[in-house]
């Protein structure tokens, strides 16, 4: 019996420890390669707990490699669009400017119900009231409803601000967005010059230029540019 408790013990700091490492998330909000984790983890957890014949390196270390494994996918992640694409996927839009976006509901196998239900969660059971609607890599929903059909008194009022978008980000982590820039009906040459007024040498200075619906400008450079 006591060496079933300590056992247990080790264990159970050891997935505390991976749970740690892996950061401060819901299970909601996992991605997916951090859920395959944490399932391995919890089962593989189970192993040397529930049965002492088997040696206790048994569950050890395969958590320690799944950790390892792990933080090493995270920086791969951070430093890299293609593996950061393949591995956790891309934002898809639902609904843009309003519209349903049926081939994007039709690859992901997203159907009208599913859509609607969330939009039920998220207190919006009007579909005509969204402007935006964006499937995040973890699965949650993101919207942003029309001007006029937000809890404010816009329409008692009889005011017509102009419609909130999700602003478009130019530069993330030093590297340049080109299909945003794109979509903004701006070119690097533009971009270049917003940087320059800002006495910005390079767009790797940047760690997040964004520009909203009324074309205000953020921008927040590389802690490392700073120094």
């Amino acid at each position: 019996m006591a060496i079933a408790f300590v056992r247990t013990i080790i264990v159970y700091f050891l997935v505390i420890i991976a749970v740690r490492i892996m950061g401060k998330r819901q299970i909601g909000e996992l991605q997916p390669s951090e859920l395959v984790v944490a399932i391995m983890i919890s089962d593989l957890a189970t192993v040397p707990v529930s049965d002492i014949q088997i040696p206790l390196a048994a569950g050890i270390i395969p958590i320690l490699t799944l950790i390892i494994f792990e933080v090493s996918i995270s920086f791969l992640t951070l430093k890299s669009d293609i593996a950061r694409n393949i591995i956790t996927g891309k934002p898809t839009y639902l609904i843009k400017e309003g519209k349903l976006q049926q081939k994007q509901m039709e690859s992901l196998r997203y159907n009208l119900e599913d859509l609607l239900e969330e939009l039920r969660l998220k207190d919006c059971p009007d579909i005509s009231n969204v402007h935006t609607a964006i499937l995040e890599t973890n699965g949650e929903l993101s919207i942003v409803l029309k001007s006029d059909s937000k809890n404010v008194t816009v329409k008692d009022l009889n005011i017509s601000p102009p419609q909130e978008k999700v602003p478009y980000v130019l530069i993330s982590d030093g590297k340049v967005r080109n299909e945003h820039l794109k979509e903004l009906g701006k070119d690097e040459k533009w971009l270049y010059k917003k940087l320059k007024e800002r006495n910005i040498a390079s767009a790797k200075e940047v760690f997040l230029l964004s520009v909203d619906a009324d074309n205000t400008i953020t921008i927040q450079i590389k802690e490392c540019a700073k120094k």
